[in-house]
């Protein structure tokens, strides 16, 4: 009897707490739905621009499955792999063939690679390629390519989670509500939260970006001050975030609910995943995503070493993001104050 009275009160809370049961039943249904779209997409093809290479040449790559694009000039082919527009150049010259790599992702790399190989040597061209590489080189590994993607996951994640449940127990433990009663503004209390989170959020950007260059030994091409400003941005638009999803919850069980729909997304988004694998209007999901902007920055600057004028719209729209969720917290602390 007392066994399933207990059950019985185990049944009617969760009957009670709707998104529990959202939780359990529908959000396993969500992120594999997600994953079919993101894993079932499109296949990817390397574009590889090509110089003075022989008609011959240029259709066995097509029957490789590479997408090729051919340019005048040396110059312009470089241009246009400066730019991102190719995976690699391939030209001939008095010295043979030569193959210049983009370099930032080693999948793509080993895949022209073996494209190539295989179109000069069914073509007859028994001389291999002389290999350059534009970023990192022979001996850059995967780690190192979707490495600066997991030091924003990672930042994002545990501020988005810490700051959640640091955020709810204010609320539950009466201190929000005393200080509501004071003739203090919601605005106020709301830079005042930020900017204590944000001293930890500050030393947490900083410990990442040190443990990841000079322990870890990730590949650093670029200024590890950027590095630092656009985790401290990331950091602080999940701190901002992560407040604002708090006012929603009212137990530290509810914060982890919002893991599978906040969280998981943005691991979708992040490039962890080839996003050019994906459906075309998929894609357009990612403008969406915080993590997005700041994986790319950070890519470009420790991988390709981008400067300010490259990864500047990536810092802008990140601080959007912040002010957004800023402003709607204030908007949020109206529920337990009327002004």
């Amino acid at each position: 009897m007392r066994i399933r009275a207990l059950a019985i009160r185990i049944i009617n809370q969760f009957l009670r707490d709707k998104r529990t049961l959202a939780l359990l039943f529908l959000a396993p249904l969500l992120i594999l739905s997600l994953m079919k779209l993101v894993f079932d997409g499109q296949a990817v093809s390397p574009v590889i621009g090509t110089v003075h290479l022989p008609a011959a040449l240029t259709v066995k790559f097509g029957q490789l499955g590479a997408e090729v694009i051919s340019f005048d000039t040396d110059a312009a082919a470089q241009a246009a792999i400066q730019a991102g527009d190719l995976d690699g150049v391939l030209q001939f010259g008095g010295d043979g063939p030569q193959l210049m790599l983009e370099g930032s992702d080693p999948s793509i790399n080993r895949a022209i690679l073996l494209l190539v190989q295989n179109a000069l040597q069914t073509n007859g061209e028994g001389m291999a390629p002389a290999i350059a590489y534009l970023h990192g080189g022979p001996d850059m590994a995967a780690f190192d390519s979707f490495g600066p993607i997991l030091i924003g996951f990672f930042s994002f994640f545990f501020v988005f989670l810490l700051a959640g449940v640091s955020f709810l127990r204010e609320r539950t433990s009466g201190t929000l509500e005393r200080l509501l009663a004071t003739p203090i503004r919601r605005s106020e209390i709301v830079i005042g939260y930020l900017a204590g989170f944000g001293i930890f959020t500050l030393l947490q950007a900083s410990l990442i970006a040190w443990y990841s260059v000079d322990v870890l030994g990730l590949y650093m091409a670029g200024n590890i001050g950027y590095m630092l400003m656009i985790n401290l941005l990331l950091s602080l638009t999940a701190l901002t975030l992560g407040t604002l999803l708090s006012s929603f919850a009212s137990s530290e069980f509810q914060i982890i609910q919002f893991i599978p729909i906040v969280i998981v997304p943005q691991a979708f988004f992040s490039g962890l995943f080839n996003l050019d694998a994906m459906n075309p209007w998929l894609q357009k999901l990612s403008m969406l995503m915080p993590l997005y902007y700041g994986a790319d920055a950070m890519q470009g600057i420790m991988i390709r070493g981008e400067g300010w004028r490259d990864f500047q719209a990536d810092v802008y729209v990140l601080a959007g993001f912040s002010l957004l969720f800023a402003l709607l917290n204030v908007l949020a602390l109206k529920k337990h104050r009327r002004m």
